[in-house]
């Protein structure tokens, strides 16, 4: 009888030492997801010709259990495309759609100081599409930051603020601020969904400092660097970040080239994995609800 409970005490010990590791693997998370960087560019699908059609996309894009785009494509026909396709309204998709600034790969680093640019902005605006008007500018890229202060740039952000249209910018830290400074609110009411949080990889300390300076930023995480950590699990600074910011951060599959068309379960199996670690309502957030609110969707 003396021996019981020494026995039980260490059985209760390596239960408790086994089972994060045996059993402390959270289910992935299974609920709807908000897409927030899809490109249906040219070589996807030029109305003719293209791997993947209209069909194959939305195939993809349904069978993942994705409700809604951002659609944003070189050249705007291929969100025009998305928008009016009957495959779309078939898979129970809502299109986002927001102007991109490139008509071809030319457009990639000249947009800021182009003033055809500005105009055939204006002119996709006054179209609109057929899941309704724009709703946001982008993506766009600055190899140099200092690119921001452009004199086309600069008109953008203005009108983006001004028309409360939301940005999509592939930029580093230091651009931020300079896109920010050039917005009639000074960021504090620029709508800027920066795209892959920094894909040069600013640590989480300077993310965070820019989230606490400008209310309106929020952080697309594909391709972000440091994001995840072995067994594609959330690196525990990351983690902490979205923890203490989870009305902030969306998800993307960055479909810039075809690969990631080809690539597009696996990237949205790696989000669901993550998500997985946190809290059942942060990883609705995270996944769907943020974006949804930004855009007033259901």
């Amino acid at each position: 009888m003396k021996t019981i409970a020494p026995i039980a005490a260490v059985l209760v010990a390596a239960c408790t030492t086994i089972a994060p590791s045996a059993y402390g693997q959270a289910p992935a998370y299974a609920g709807p997801l908000f897409d927030t960087h899809l490109h249906y560019n040219q070589e996807a699908w030029d109305g003719n010709t293209g791997p993947y059609p209209p069909a194959e996309a939305l195939a993809r894009i349904q069978r993942n259990n994705v409700k809604a785009i951002i659609a944003n494509s070189r050249p705007n026909a291929g969100t025009q495309t998305l928008a009016a396709a009957r495959e779309t309204r078939a898979a129970g998709v809502t299109v986002v759609p927001f102007v991109r600034l490139y008509r071809n790969r030319d457009d990639y680093t000249n947009w800021f100081r182009d003033e055809t640019i500005y105009e055939m902005v204006q002119t996709e605006l006054a179209r609109g599409t057929a899941s309704g008007p724009y709703r946001g500018l982008g993506e766009f890229h600055l190899y140099d930051s200092a690119d921001a202060n452009g004199p086309v740039a600069k008109k953008l952000i203005a009108l983006a603020e001004q028309r409360k249209l939301a940005v999509l910018a592939h930029v580093d830290d230091v651009a931020i601020d300079l896109l920010m400074a050039n917005a009639p609110s000074k960021g504090q009411a620029l709508r800027l969904i920066w795209a892959h949080t920094g894909i040069g990889g600013p640590p989480v300390e300077r993310v965070q400092a820019l989230l606490e300076r400008y209310p309106l930023l929020m952080g697309e995480l594909s391709y972000r660097p440091g994001l995840t950590c072995e067994g594609g699990r959330l690196c525990p600074e990351w983690r902490a970040l979205i923890l203490k910011y989870p009305g902030r951060f969306m998800v993307g599959s960055d479909t810039w080239v075809n690969q990631r068309w080809s690539a597009y379960d696996e990237t949205m199996r790696g989000y669901r994995t993550w998500l997985g670690d946190l809290p059942a309502d942060v990883a609705q957030r995270i996944a769907w609800g943020n974006a949804a609110a930004l855009f007033d969707l259901r």
